[in-house]
């Protein structure tokens, strides 16, 4: 079933407003009265709606939903600029695997330079991609994109986070492996991770020396040495490997459909 994120506070009958939206309801999905979509809003519960008015854009909600789609922790994805249109498909994909937020800082080593205005249009464009995204995936929230024009801005935003942590290269290639579940495991549900990546270059030993006096915990991602648009796949998928795979009530459903 269609689902649509709508701004704004719940409210019912709900009139569609936004050009996108409407859009896609009546001219793309071609709905009539009767036809039911899923209405997400800003406290993200999913409600089934139907619509009782084509022509003014009226859906009345019919009930509150259960889905939730959202990962148990509360992840932020930080990249240092990468080159060319890297982020936009960064972006993408790690909604899709649960992100909560998508940030992007100018790193020490990063080739990309965006100045203000680069920076404003970039990241309405990762809004985009982000809402659609989001979309597709079912999530219940839309991630924030925060593009940051000067590093210390981003550095300042630090302290927020419950555990931070750096993917270092140099980490891999001694063979450190336990790091990263150390990390994540016995965390409380709710709890807020940063996850930094560097550019195509990496992260400066100046920068890994600043964040280790954050309390930044520096951790491998395998064995193999990943690309600056790969590695956030790679631990948002370990994160939900760690927190909902692996959890017991998991074990216990696959235990029955085994048995069963």
């Amino acid at each position: 079933m269609q689902q649509y994120f709508v701004n704004g506070q719940v409210e019912n009958p709900v009139i569609i407003r936004d050009k996108d939206i409407l859009k896609h309801m009546f001219s793309v999905m071609r709905l009539v009265e009767d036809d039911e979509v899923v209405l997400v809003f800003e406290d993200g519960i999913k409600r089934l709606a139907r619509v009782s008015d084509r022509e003014r854009h009226v859906l009345n909600l019919v009930e509150e939903l259960p889905d939730n789609a959202e990962l148990p922790l509360h992840v932020t994805v930080a990249s240092g600029f990468p080159k060319g249109d890297k982020l936009e498909w960064v972006a993408q994909k790690t909604t899709e695997l649960g992100a909560a937020a998508i940030w992007a800082f100018p790193a020490d080593w990063s080739v990309a330079k965006w100045d203000g205005k680069k920076l404003a249009k970039k990241a309405e464009k990762l809004e985009k991609i982000v809402l659609g995204a989001a979309e597709q995936s079912k999530r219940n929230r839309v991630p924030e994109v925060r593009l940051f024009e000067k590093k210390i801005d981003f550095l300042d935003c630090l302290s927020q986070f419950d555990r931070i942590i750096v993917a270092y290269e140099e980490s891999a290639k001694e063979g450190e492996s336990a790091a990263l579940v150390k990390a994540v495991t016995g965390l409380e549900k709710g709890s807020r991770i940063l996850f930094v990546f560097g550019p195509e270059g990496g992260l400066s030993p100046a920068e890994i020396a600043t964040l280790e006096e954050t309390g930044a915990i520096l951790a491998g991602l395998g064995p193999r040495i990943l690309r600056t648009e790969t590695a956030p796949l790679y631990a948002l998928s370990a994160v939900s490997v760690l927190t909902e795979l692996m959890q017991p009530e998991s074990f216990i459903d696959q235990a029955h459909f085994y048995c069963s």
